[in-house]
């Protein structure tokens, strides 16, 4: 009888026309995770989303899939969006552990060694882009939004815009995701009642292909999803069962575990 090891990291990463970034991601990602000693004992996966893209990403995803039996591939019909992507790829994981990066490699893989060791501790662990490599415009247009964001919403985090972040399990299978809500994961995650920090990764400028955000669906949009995170923060049900054997809990206040 064959006994499967359930992957102890699942690695999301929506993908949309990064075709000349495909190769060198998928390298650097199983590099990194093969050093890790937690590999040695469990196997780990890597599943693109790819996200409609046009740019001949489909075919190399495919291709690297077959070299990689750590590779797996999802095909939207059309694009869908990022948010969409991530739920995609939620749902699709098995790993203990859920990562996501974007594919444009701006993040470092292996800054996942970074963000590890806090997974002990917390449930949700975001990376900060510190000095990012943007273009000024990108830069302001995200400032604004994220300290808006973290005055609204309350999470405290600086850059929930970037995509390298680190899941326990429990907390991707209670996220309920709609169109933009990728920019809100720590809001969201603290709703549920589950804890959040950051860490300092490093970033760097965009070497191939083109961005697929600008003012107005970063800024704008999201700043109009603020709304919709707002209403769901106070209408978030939050409740305990009585045990039998503590007859005054119903004096506590209930607990937002879930």
């Amino acid at each position: 009888m064959t006994v499967v090891t359930r992957p102890w990291a699942s690695v999301v990463i929506p993908i949309k026309d990064e075709r000349d970034n495909l190769v060198p991601l998928t390298e650097q990602l199983v590099k990194v995770l093969e050093s890790r000693e937690e590999s040695r004992s469990a196997p780990f996966e890597l599943l693109f989303i790819d996200d409609g893209s046009t740019d001949g990403s489909l075919e190399l995803l495919d291709s690297l899939a077959a070299q990689h039996r750590t590779v797996r591939v999802f095909h939207f019909d059309r694009n869908y969006g990022q948010s969409a992507a991530f739920d995609a790829g939620f749902k699709q994981s098995t790993g203990e552990l859920v990562m996501t990066i974007d594919g444009d490699l701006q993040n470092d893989p292996a800054d996942i060694a970074t963000l590890l060791p806090l997974i002990r501790n917390f449930d949700l662990v975001c990376g900060w882009r510190k000095d990012r490599h943007d273009n000024l415009t990108r830069k302001i247009s995200s400032r604004i939004a994220n300290a808006v964001r973290s005055a609204v919403t309350g999470d405290r985090v600086h850059d929930t815009g970037c995509s390298l972040k680190l899941f326990r399990r429990s907390v991707v299978e209670k996220l309920q995701l709609f169109e933009g809500m990728h920019r809100f994961f720590p809001a969201l995650a603290l709703m549920h009642g589950f804890t959040v920090t950051e860490v300092p990764v490093r970033h760097y400028p965009r070497a191939h292909g083109t961005s697929k955000y600008g003012v107005g669906n970063r800024l704008f949009k999201s700043l109009y999803d603020l709304v919709a995170v707002r209403w769901m923060q106070h209408r978030c049900l939050r409740y305990q069962y009585r045990t039998a054997s503590t007859t005054s809990s119903s004096s506590q206040p209930p607990s937002t575990r879930p």
